[in-house]
């Protein structure tokens, strides 16, 4: 069963959010943005009174109709799916109420739950409550796009470091430049459009503008050119600057070429990592390893580090 989460880390997680948000948002002064947890509302409720007083406002069969339940039928829907469109609604009657929110935005995957909202607080009386929606950013094939071999593509730069940042959206499919570049910059579109129709190996300058564009808005500009010379140490061949590559600290630079990978977080386990250096894709100071009862030593640290590749793409820097 999964546990709930203490107030003590919801609070952690919440200030974690505000430094994020706070380069976007300001969190002080008259019109200060506030972050708040449904939480501490709908944990509270009585049964009984939320079907009676917010049941009640919901037709099934229109709920049915929307396009996230429709798609649904066939596979299985259960209750608290069908739940949920009436508990992110009522969030939104509670803020409402409670702080004046006036209009809920989300991905236009959101559209059923955020009209549902909003009809709502007008069946409850108030005729001032809008909904808006945007696009999702997708790949070709309709995937939502922020998600990496690690997981989530997070802007907490603890959690995605610039440079992985950077190289995540350098490595986007061709067929998504135009997609990011419109929707993640402020590139004049006339600029978007030029770069965007770039063909075969000059479509990676187009990718290099999108990764440095984006990772400057989120990490800031010196933070993007560190990210954009380590990416051209490693790929350009031009003697860039790698100190501002993935690195970890190693105690000992006798450590096997298995418990290397897993430092260097190129796998999660020792398993995997095994598996990985038997199929070939492990490389140390660009040799390839293949002996997963390799050991390090002094030698591969020639220059105080050893550099660590999974595949093409994926380094980390070892530091003793």
């Amino acid at each position: 069963m999964r546990k709930m989460m203490t107030r003590e880390v919801i609070d952690h997680n919440v200030a974690c959010f505000k430094v994020q948000l706070s380069k976007f948002l300001s969190f002080e002064g008259e019109n200060a943005a506030i972050i708040v947890n449904n939480a501490d509302w709908l944990c509270n409720l009585n049964y009984i009174d939320f079907m009676r007083d917010i049941g009640s406002k919901f037709s099934v069969n229109r709920m049915l109709a929307a396009d996230c339940y429709k798609s649904r039928l066939e596979t299985g829907l259960t209750f608290l799916e069908m739940g949920y469109m009436l508990l992110q609604s009522y969030d939104f009657l509670y803020l409402y109420n409670n702080y004046g929110c006036k209009l809920e935005m989300g991905g236009n995957d959101q559209w059923s739950n955020i009209i549902g909202g909003v009809e709502l607080v007008r069946k409850i009386g108030h005729s001032d409550a809008y909904g808006l929606t945007f696009r999702l950013l997708t790949t070709k094939e309709g995937k939502k796009m922020g998600k990496t071999e690690k997981g989530a593509l997070w802007l907490d730069p603890n959690k995605t470091s610039p440079y992985e940042f950077y190289q995540y959206w350098r490595n986007i499919a061709d067929a998504d430049v135009k997609t990011v570049l419109s929707l993640l910059t402020f590139l004049p579109m006339d600029e978007v459009n030029r770069l965007s129709s770039l063909k075969d190996e000059q479509i990676n300058e187009a990718k290099k503008v999108a990764a440095f564009e984006i990772t400057k808005l989120i990490h800031g500009e010196a933070e993007a050119k560190k990210a954009e010379e380590a990416a051209s140490a490693l790929f350009g061949g031009n003697g860039g600057n790698i100190d501002n590559m993935p690195s970890e600290k190693i105690e000992s630079t006798n450590i096997s070429i298995v418990d290397a990978v897993v430092t260097a977080k190129l796998a999660p386990s020792k398993g995997q990592a095994k598996t990985l250096i038997s199929q070939g894709a492990i490389s140390l100071n660009d040799v390839k390893i293949e002996d997963i009862g390799f050991i390090l030593s002094e030698k591969d640290f020639a220059d105080g580090y050893a550099i660590i590749r999974k595949g093409k793409k994926n380094y980390c820097k070892l530091e003793k």
